[in-house]
């Protein structure tokens, strides 16, 4: 699967459940990695996996475990829905590393490594998408 076929794929709830069972191969991790600007040692943080583990995925061709999928997944939706909504990986980026009033002057990017705080995120590009901002 590539990176294509998993945006197609972002919108149909039953296909993430598919796949975030299935596990995430390190190769579609790989491409995910590279849509955006997060380092291994920012991926290790959001997937709770030392940076050695994540490497070691990459040699033995192994896929994430579910929990880590689901992760996964989940930055890759926010990454396209960002990227939609900015116009741009480069300007998402900004705004991923610039301290946010409305999230208590937090960075994006520190919320990345729990499911309630890429579900603040998501909620807040839907607060900017529509034009309500605190």
């Amino acid at each position: 699967m590539s990176i294509a076929q998993l945006n197609l794929k972002l919108a149909d709830t039953v296909e993430l459940v598919k796949l975030s069972r299935k596990g995430i191969p390190y190769k579609l991790f790989e491409e995910i990695v590279n849509t955006n600007s997060y380092s291994l040692k920012d991926w290790s943080k959001f997937l709770h996996l030392t940076e050695r583990t994540i490497q070691r995925y990459k040699k033995e061709k192994k896929k994430f475990e579910p929990i880590q999928s689901e992760r996964i997944i989940d930055i890759a939706k926010l990454q396209l829905k960002g990227t939609e909504l900015f116009g741009s990986n480069e300007i998402f980026g900004e705004w991923m590393n610039s301290k946010i009033i409305a999230l208590g002057n937090i960075r994006p990017i520190e919320l990345l490594d729990n499911s309630f705080g890429i579900e603040m995120l998501m909620d807040e590009l839907g607060r900017i998408e529509h034009g309500v901002l605190a």
